[in-house]
């Protein structure tokens, strides 16, 4: 299941060409079904108060942790944000699934103290909770303006399947060795 927000959700762009439907696309062959939970607006407060439910409708065994971005944006503390997703870290794992935590990064206009905390948070999480971690979604696009759409938020389609590279050697790694079909189909 992919968590997120609109840098999940396709948003402005046709969901076919979203990098977690590329993702579905290239796990469909390991008999890996991807659920896209992610909305649009998304901050790490709202996607804490529908955790839970999420979790109990799709039964994932991997969650892709993708927020904050909505929370920096909108300036709220770094804290609050720790906070709601150490809270979802730690509903996942009760709900027995695999956290991978996917960093965001922010431009240092919000202050760099800011953003060099709102970066660091996603590392320490990670390393707190030993879940493994997608340092930056947009690594390789940041800086190209010409992958965004006219907001300079939203990647265009041409950028997803380069926020795929981020992302998809980790859930790969996420993975059990033998997919669970494969493995009933071994036993004897």
């Amino acid at each position: 299941m992919v968590y997120g927000d609109s840098l999940s959700a396709a948003y402005g762009i046709d969901p076919k060409d979203g990098w977690v439907s590329l993702m579905q696309g290239k796990l469909k062959a390991e008999n890996v079904e991807v659920v896209n939970s992610s909305v649009s607006g998304e901050t790490s407060n709202g996607g804490l108060s529908r955790i839970k439910t999420d979790l109990a409708m799709v039964k994932p065994s991997i969650v892709v942790l993708a927020l904050g971005a909505n929370d920096a944006l909108r300036g709220l503390p770094v804290a609050e944000t720790r906070k709601n997703l150490q809270a979802m870290i730690a509903a996942i794992t009760a709900a027995k699934a695999k956290v991978i935590l996917v960093g965001i990064q922010i431009p240092p206009n919000y202050g760099i103290e800011y953003a060099q905390q709102f970066r660091d948070l996603y590392a320490e999480l990670a390393k707190k909770n030993s879940t493994l971690l997608v340092p930056f979604l947009l690594d390789g696009i940041a800086d190209k303006l010409e992958l965004f759409q006219e907001d300079r938020l939203h990647p265009k389609a041409e950028a997803q399947p380069r926020i795929l590279e981020n992302v998809l050697p980790i859930v790969r790694k996420a993975l059990p060795a033998t997919p669970p079909t494969a493995a009933k189909r071994a036993r004897p």
